[in-house]
């Protein structure tokens, strides 16, 4: 593993053995990459380089290295201690306790040796594992009861703000990320993203890790740029290690960045790209011991087919074969070709696919999931969708708001996650159909509410400055015959625009004029 580029970052610990040293630098950085396969093999040649080292068998070892523990300096041994609880004995199904005794013995370590980088590190991390996306109430904006929310964000600040070497290390800057992009001042992290992006070269996923901040503030540019670098840091790691590890969910998660940053660009040529790469990179060997974990990233395509209004590209697609294996794939692709032929005009087709993709939500199984969502409730966004479209084409105009209405309702309330599992926001398609039937109160009220532009939606379900919701509002205010606001969406709107690969003429394809 020395052949990867992991930066400069090294914590001197209790070894004869330089080789040592070495392998357990790199283990540290894998481990704060999240890569944790690369970090454990490190760690095992460590311990072969020097066997009778604590540290590197903290790991992997929990046990053996607290027999080791009078070798190892003061500090080491309060992390062997703390270990203890993280690690149990046997698998158990409710790690609750466990994390909850980690984060007190690491709060514990953190008060004796509150300048060391690495014991802050993990106490944040231990802090944020306790409610894994659950650190803030996304309606209030403030910390979730019960979640370790400020303490993390006090331990983490005065790191950056008084220990030296705190903007070069990893896992704060890493962890410092997680703990705001759910918060209602996610800008907060944006120096951070900005410095880890290039501090770790060939850790794809830190390399990536700014753009869960920057898709919260607008700047799908850089959504788009760092995913394609965090991308190729990955394809060097795919290249030597293979695609059989759980690693290769974060190497999907650059992917589907990819996809959402090109989304809101209006790019297709590079959202169709990674979503081809994406699945290039999944091997059907690896889905087939880890369905649950990857299938949903497979149809990843169809939110960028329906995006463009690519209706012959949808409609041509070969359906797949194994109807078992890639069950979200083929229910997401019937709701495509429904959305494709009801844009279409082709009524008839539409409904008896409607009635396939129905029978093909059925057999999904409740346990695929795409990280935080299960697929059968990103299912039901594209349910109402579909049948929102299928209704306003066959001219039913009332029942069509009524499921459009409803999908925004189960896009808001997906549970969080980055980025979000429904990857057109239903607001654009709603929008663009109320403006279609001259309902401009309703359809400005939408835009401004995906904008950002007041406070109807939490800060996390937010898009600001996206070309298609600027595109619409600015319609809006035209029509109306506003004269101040609207040279200031103009001026987003024409900087937007400038980097938008197709013309924008509506927030979605199922408008017609």
């Amino acid at each position: 593993m020395h052949f990867y580029n992991l930066g400069n970052y090294s914590r001197i610990v209790t070894t004869r053995s330089d080789q040592a040293q070495r392998w357990f630098d790199q283990g540290l950085i894998w481990l704060y990459g999240f890569n944790h396969e690369a970090a454990i093999d490190c760690f095992r040649q460590a311990l072969e380089a020097d066997p009778d080292w604590a540290m590197a068998l903290a790991r992997p070892a929990a046990k053996a290295a607290a027999l080791l523990i009078e070798r190892v300096s003061p500090v080491e041994r309060a992390l062997i201690q703390a270990v203890q609880h993280r690690a149990p004995e046997e698998m158990i199904e409710d790690f609750g306790p466990c994390l909850d005794g980690y984060a007190d013995a690491m709060r514990d370590a953190y008060r004796a040796h509150a300048d060391d980088l690495d014991v802050i590190a993990l106490f944040a991390e231990a802090l944020l594992n306790r409610t894994p996306w659950q650190l803030w109430d996304l309606p209030t904006g403030e910390p979730a009861t019960g979640a370790d929310t400020l303490e993390a964000k006090a331990v983490l600040e005065q790191a950056f703000g008084e220990i030296e070497g705190a903007w070069d290390h990893p896992g704060l800057l890493h962890m410092y990320i997680h703990l705001m992009e759910m918060s209602p001042n996610p800008e907060l992290a944006l120096r951070h993203g900005d410095r880890l992006s290039a501090l770790v070269p060939d850790a794809g996923h830190l390399v990536h890790m700014a753009t869960h901040i920057d898709v919260l503030c607008g700047d799908y540019h850089n959504v788009v740029d760092r995913n394609e670098v965090a991308i190729a840091a990955d394809r060097r790691f795919l290249e030597r290690e293979g695609a059989d590890n759980f690693y290769t969910v974060y190497r999907c998660h650059n992917y589907h960045f990819k996809i959402y940053g090109s989304m809101f660009l209006a790019q297709p040529t590079p959202a169709l790209e990674a979503a081809d790469d994406l699945v290039a990179t999944l091997p059907e060997s690896l889905l087939r011991q880890m369905a649950d974990w990857f299938e949903a990233f497979v149809p990843m395509k169809q939110h960028v087919l329906i995006r463009f209004g690519m209706w012959e590209a949808i409609l041509t697609q070969p359906l797949p074969e194994d109807v078992e294996l890639y069950a979200t794939t083929l229910a997401m692709m019937r709701y495509a070709r429904t959305v494709a032929l009801a844009n279409r005009g082709k009524i008839t087709e539409a409904e008896a696919e409607r009635n396939r993709f129905f029978a093909a939500q059925r057999a999904v199984p409740e346990s695929r999931l795409l990280f935080n969502n299960t697929a059968v409730d990103i299912l039901q966004v594209a349910e109402q969708m579909m049948l929102g479209e299928l209704e306003y084409h066959s001219g039913r105009q009332d029942a069509a708001f009524a499921h459009l209405y409803r999908a925004v309702e189960l896009d808001d309330t997906l549970p969080y996650d980055e980025p979000w599992a429904w990857m057109q926001p239903a607001r654009h398609a709603l929008g663009a159909l109320l403006l279609d039937q001259g309902r401009l109160v309703e359809a400005e009220a939408v835009y401004r509410a995906d904008l950002g532009l007041d406070d109807t939606l939490s800060r996390a379900c937010q898009h600001p400055q996206n070309v298609w919701s600027l595109h619409g509002l600015y319609e809006c205010l035209t029509r109306r015959g506003e004269t101040v606001e609207v040279l200031h969406i103009k001026h987003q709107l024409d900087r937007a625009m400038a980097r938008a690969e197709v013309p924008v003429r509506a927030s979605c394809y199922c408008r017609r004029r």
